[in-house]
């Protein structure tokens, strides 16, 4: 008769996390949409004109 195949065992899968919700960041008034200002404690600054605004 045929023999039994041993299983192996198969790794846990993971739990996938939750999707974080999108933060919205404001655009760069210069360069238009597309660009965002980065968030600086003090301020928000644009990297690709320099453009920026105080908190």
């Amino acid at each position: 008769m045929a023999e039994a195949k041993e299983k192996k065992p198969q790794p846990k899968k993971e739990k996938k996390k939750a999707a974080k919700p999108y933060v919205q960041h404001k655009y760069c008034p210069k360069c238009g949409p597309g660009v965002w200002l980065a968030e600086h404690k003090d301020r928000k600054s644009c990297g690709r004109c320099g453009y920026f605004e105080k908190k």
